[in-house]
Formats: structure tokens, C-alpha cells, sequence
């Protein structure tokens, strides 16, 4: 479990294919000093499992259908990628509930300064539009953030100079890619709603019978 808030900007060192799969090493030695191997980081958002740490540097093993789902596949040396260690049970929830379990990626479709502020604009991905409501929760890169506009197909949120400067917002272009994961609350609620509310049960109804 995460909290959307950002502990450092790494860099990208490599992405390579090998024998057991895809491996992403990246730069990061603020995290990588608190780091044991089996630990978690979010990486871009997707929960990651820490598989070697040596020298500031922390690597993970990517599945392919992490490489499929998630924006970093499309990584490249010196990309930039926000990195947050797991909640400890004697944390601080500053942000919301992320999981790291990446819903979709999102097409940036602008990035807009705007006196002090920044908006950010990014496509909505077909069939998740339930899950967005203006002043709701969303993670975009592993970001913590407040849904500022619903718009017909896309959503935007509004980012203070901080959080463009502690994340890898600050080089945001238009089209770039970028992870998205929905407040998990709204999918517990879907969840637990009947599938077909206009269906009610014999009961509800009065019609259920009973041997005189």
C-alpha cells in the first residue's frame, strides 16, 4: 500500500531484456540507503519488487503483462520515474489509498502553466469514467491527486509548484503516457452495488409467499 506522495525522482540507468525477462535498473539513492531486497516501491505508480540494491541503485524484474499494462515499457536511460516506498504500518496517510495496481495509462493532453499553478489534462480511457468524480482521488504517475474537471472525455487536475518540482511532472509534455490508477474505494463501491439495481427481490417487492 501506497500514499501517492513522491520520496524522489530516479533516473532511469537501463531497461534490458534478458534470458529471465525484463529488468529496470534505476538511480536512486535517497530510497535505495532505507531499502532491503523483497521490498516495495512504487515505481511510476506500479508496485515493484526491489530485487537488487547496490550502490544507490535499485533494480526490479518487470512481468510482461506489467510491460503491457503500465508506461514503463517505454522507458529509456535517464527517464525520469517518481519512486515511493511502501506505507509502514506507523505512517503518515498524507495522500489517499494507491495500491500500485496500474488501471490504464493515459495520453497527456495538455500540460499548462497558469500563473503559479500547473493543469494537467489527460485523456479518459474508455469504460473508467464511472470511477471519476470531480474532487475525487487519482493517482497519474504514482501522484496523489485531486480531480479538478470532469470533462466528455478527458479529466484534468490542478498541480501547486511543489509537486511539479518533487515530481516527474516537471518534464510533463503533451502526449506523453502516463499510469493511472482510480480511487479504490470508488471499486469497492461498484463492487457492493447490485449489478441490476432495478431488479428487486421477491421480498422487496411483497410478493413472497408463505404455507398457511
Amino acid at each position: 500500500m501506497f500514499t501517492g506522495l513522491i520520496e524522489e525522482v530516479g533516473n532511469v540507468y537501463r531497461i534490458d531484456a534478458t534470458e529471465c525477462g525484463t529488468q529496470l535498473e534505476v538511480i536512486a539513492p535517497m530510497i535505495a540507503a532505507g531499502l532491503c531486497e523483497g521490498d516495495s516501491v512504487a515505481v511510476n505508480g506500479c508496485c515493484l519488487t526491489a530485487t537488487t540494491i547496490r550502490n544507490g541503485s535499485l533494480t526490479f524484474d518487470l512481468l510482461e503483462e506489467t510491460l503491457v499494462r503500465t508506461n514503463l515499457g517505454s522507458l529509456r536511460p535517464e527517464s525520469p520515474v517518481n519512486l515511493e516506498r511502501a506505507l509502514a504500518a506507523s505512517g503518515r496517510l498524507g495522500g489517499h489509498f494507491v495500491q500500485g495496481h496500474i488501471d490504464a495509462t493515459v495520453r497527456v493532453l495538455s500540460s499548462i502553466s497558469r500563473g503559479a499553478d500547473h493543469r494537467i489534462e489527460v485523456k479518459l480511457p474508455p469504460g473508467f469514467a464511472r470511477y471519476v468524480a470531480s474532487q475525487g482521488s487519482v493517482a497519474l504517475n504514482g501522484v496523489s491527486l485531486t480531480i479538478a474537471e470532469v470533462l466528455p472525455a478527458s479529466f484534468a487536475v490542478w498541480i501547486i509548484p511543489h509537486t511539479r518540482r518533487q515530481t516527474n511532472f516537471e518534464s510533463l509534455q503533451p502526449n506523453d503516457i502516463v499510469n493511472v490508477e482510480f480511487d479504490i474505494i470508488a471499486k469497492y463501491v461498484e463492487r457492493m452495488l447490485p449489478q441490476n439495481p432495478i431488479k428487486r427481490s421477491r421480498s422487496q417487492r411483497g410478493g413472497a409467499s408463505h404455507p398457511g
